[in-house]
């Protein structure tokens, strides 16, 4: 993994860096798809939250290519991917007894999402 120069470190800290990549990545999916989250248990940490592991969503954005931090976190490189904005119904999550009028939007990578 590259070392960051000190002078850089108080930027970083307070600025952050950027992490959307001017770059050419496939589109999977338009606004509008219903997906699913892949189901997956890696012994790693991954950025994909558990409770919407295999549920079903709603594609309402597209925002780009941007770093895939699992794979930069751990010195593998940039890994650009496309990220979408999800949005999964909470019946959807919590059963029949929650409340039809909420959802929860989540960013996913491509690499998380199953058509």
């Amino acid at each position: 993994m590259p070392t960051v120069p000190v002078e850089m470190i108080d930027p970083l800290v307070a600025h952050g860096a950027p992490a959307r990549m001017n770059v050419d990545a496939p589109t999977r999916f338009k606004v509008g798809a219903v997906i699913h989250a892949r189901n997956i248990n890696p012994l790693h940490h991954t950025r994909l939250p558990r409770y919407i592991r295999g549920r079903q969503g709603t594609v309402v954005r597209d925002c780009g290519v941007f770093i895939l931090p699992d794979t930069h976190a751990h010195g593998l490189g940039p890994c650009p991917e496309r990220l979408y904005c999800v949005r999964f119904e909470s019946r959807e999550l919590w059963g029949d007894d929650a409340d039809t009028r909420n959802a929860v939007y989540i960013t996913l990578w491509d690499r998380y999402i199953d058509d």
